[in-house]
This record gives C-alpha cells, sequence and structure tokens, in this order.
C-alpha cells in the first residue's frame, strides 16, 4: 500500500510528496489497520546525529527499529511484525521517537492480507511548541529519575511516545503535533539547537522540515490542522546566548527581559493568528530552572491577556526543581497528568 493511500491515518507535520511521507517533528505518526500474519515497511532513513531508531506500535506492544548510517539515503523494506493472527484486526502505528537527530521517509506499508481503513476519533485538538522536555529527550533513562543524565548517551534513550506532550494527548483523547526541539530556544543564535549556529523557534515553527540535514527546508501549512489548546513550552533554554556559558543572558536585566518577552509575544502571535478563537497555555517544566523565567512568562500572560488572548500559565508540583537531568518517564507521567486536568479544566473534557 503506498503511504498516500486513503486508508492510513497520518498525525503531526508530515510532508507528503512525490517520494513518501516525510517525518521530522518528534512523535508525528502514520497509523494502519490490516488483518495478515506480517506487515512490513519501505523506509528511507537521513543521519544528522546520534544513535538512530525509529518507534512502532503493533497492538499495543512498543518496539523499534535501529538505524545504521550506512543505510543512509536508502528505501529499504522492514519487517516490522511476524506470526499474527490473520482473522484479527491489528493496529500499526509508526512514530518519530527522535527530534532533529535524522529525518526519514516511508515509501510503502504492505501486509499478506487486508488494509482496513483507520479512522480514530480524538476529543480534542493539541499543539506543543516546546524544547528537549517535550520532545521526549532522554525519557528512557529510567534509573537516572532525578538526577543528571547518563554521560555519552548518543540520544538512544530518547522516546517522544514517554513525552509529557504525548502521555497528555492520550489522557485527554487528543489528536496532538510535537512542534518541540531539544536545546531550541525563541530567538536564533540563542539556547543550544544547531550549534555554533544556533536556529530558534523563531525560524522553525512555521516550517515542516526545520533543520539543513534533513533536506529542503519546507513550510508548514497551518490550514492542515486547527488545534483547541496550544501549548508554549520554552524558556529552559534561552539564557544561553551564545557559543560559551560566559555570554549567558541576564532575564533579571530590564531590557534583556523585555526583547525576550517581546519575541515571545511575537511568536505566540504569529502562531494563533492562523487559528482563530483558541486557548492558550504558558508552561515551563520540572527540569531545574531560574524561577526568574516563570515570572517572565506571568507578565507575558497579563499582557496578551489585556489584549484578548484566552492565555493562561500553568506551573507543575516542583516546576523548575524536580531534576537537573530530563525527566524520565515517569517524571513525565506526572507532568501529563497535571496538564491535562487543567487542560480539562479549560475545556470541559476530562482525563
Amino acid at each position: 500500500m503506498r503511504y498516500d493511500d486513503k486508508r492510513l491515518s497520518y498525525m503531526g507535520r508530515i510532508d507528503i510528496n512525490d517520494d513518501g511521507a516525510a517525518f521530522y517533528w518528534p512523535s508525528s505518526q502514520v497509523t494502519a489497520v490490516f488483518k495478515g500474519t506480517y506487515a512490513d515497511i519501505t523506509v528511507m532513513n537521513r543521519t544528522a546525529y546520534g544513535i538512530i531508531t525509529i518507534g512502532y506500535i503493533i497492538d499495543g506492544r512498543k518496539g523499534r527499529i535501529p538505524f545504521s548510517q550506512a543505510d543512509d539515503g536508502q528505501f529499504r523494506k522492514i519487517r516490522i511484525v511476524s506470526d499474527l493472527d490473520p482473522e484479527k484486526e491489528h493496529t500499526l502505528t509508526i512514530f518519530k521517537r527522535q527530534a532533529a537527530n535524522h529525518a526519514f521517509t516511508i515509501s510503502d506499508i504492505d501486509c499478506d492480507g487486508e488494509f482496513l481503513p483507520c479512522e480514530p476519533e480524538y476529543r480534542l485538538k493539541l499543539e506543543f511548541y516546546g524544547d528537549s522536555v517535550s520532545a521526549g529527550e532522554c525519557t528512557e533513562a529510567d534509573d537516572f529519575a532525578g538526577s543528571c543524565d547518563p554521560c555519552n548517551h548518543m540520544w538512544i534513550y530518547d522516546n517522544s511516545y514517554n513525552s509529557y506532550t504525548w502521555q497528555c494527548a492520550r489522557l485527554l483523547g487528543a489528536s496532538f503535533h510535537n512542534t518541540s526541539q531539544g536545546g531550541i530556544a525563541v530567538f536564533d543564535d540563542t539556547g543550544y539547537f544547531h550549534w555554533p549556529k544556533m536556529i530558534g523557534m523563531e525560524s522553525v515553527y512555521d516550517k515542516v522540515c526545520y533543520f539543513p540535514e534533513g533536506g529542503e527546508i519546507t513550510k508548514w501549512d497551518f490550514g492542515r490542522y486547527i488545534p483547541d489548546v496550544v501549548v508554549f513550552a520554552l524558556g529552559q533554554n534561552d539564557k544561553h546566548n551564545g557559543i560559551t556559558d560566559a555570554d549567558d543572558i541576564d532575564i533579571y536585566d530590564p531590557a534583556v527581559r523585555r526583547r525576550w518577552k517581546d519575541g515571545y509575544i511575537k511568536l505566540i502571535r504569529d502562531v494563533t493568528v492562523h487559528y482563530g478563537d483558541v486557548k492558550i497555555v504558558m508552561i515551563t517544566t520540572v527540569l531545574m530552572h531560574d524561577p526568574e523565567w516563570d515570572a517572565a512568562i506571568d507578565e507575558i500572560v497579563t499582557e496578551l491577556r489585556g489584549q484578548g488572548y484566552d492565555i493562561h500559565h500553568f506551573l507543575f508540583t516542583g516546576n523548575g526543581a524536580v531534576t537537573p537531568g530530563h525527566p524520565r518517564t515517569s517524571e513525565h507521567a506526572v507532568m501529563a497528568k497535571e496538564l491535562a486536568a487543567f487542560i480539562g479544566s479549560l475545556t470541559g473534557i476530562e482525563s
């Protein structure tokens, strides 16, 4: 079955082009329902950095497919699962575990039986703009809960399925787009993403392919997905303002604070102008950081509320104080439960 078959269900910013369905952002996914004993995908990977794996879920069971740089740029057929009951309906989801570590393109999904229409129903539409925590970076390093990340992990522990973003969506029965990237800040030339020439959210919020190693940079059509709630989760990396920590900015400096708030406000306006009457939630996460960034976010919320925006600032239990390393799956679960309850209070949808 070709990638553009109407029986497939896609979620996330995915570029459907002549070669296939191209995946760039974490959590982007395609789901097929079928009867048969096995399922294959034909896929081409392009590695940027780290150890690369693609995630899958077959009938609720999670797994991953490893890739070698030796295979880059070539389509390969991969057996995802075999020995299934041919009389039962099976659900297969292929998803992007990692962020800009790589990009991949799927041209075909095959089985030895029959494909059925995949028509999921969702109660809500969510969208997230965030950094490594929102992307699910290092979530699988469960033995390091509450502590720094393991050394030289090469991104093998990244899994967007475990992120609070995806867990929150599952709790709410929601579809979601995860426009998140490790190390990213609001502005270009700040944060850590794509060092030494850092790329900020201001340059990628409207992109499908958003990093040069993924291929040609492409624009996103905001009309393809209109969320009910947009979550902005930036601020963790924004103090880094150069190549070394000595260049870090001071959020206590009134001029610096004003410039950062103006940049964040512009980003929020540029995103939400496409959505009409949308609810906006601003957060940071439980990863340790100076609470002054949250105070600055409070000021943004006050300003935008005064201009008629339906905007809110939500703080997790232990916000900015739980762990010096990336939150693990269990810590994401706590965040997801709290955020889902808050979004539920805004939308009337219980988690």
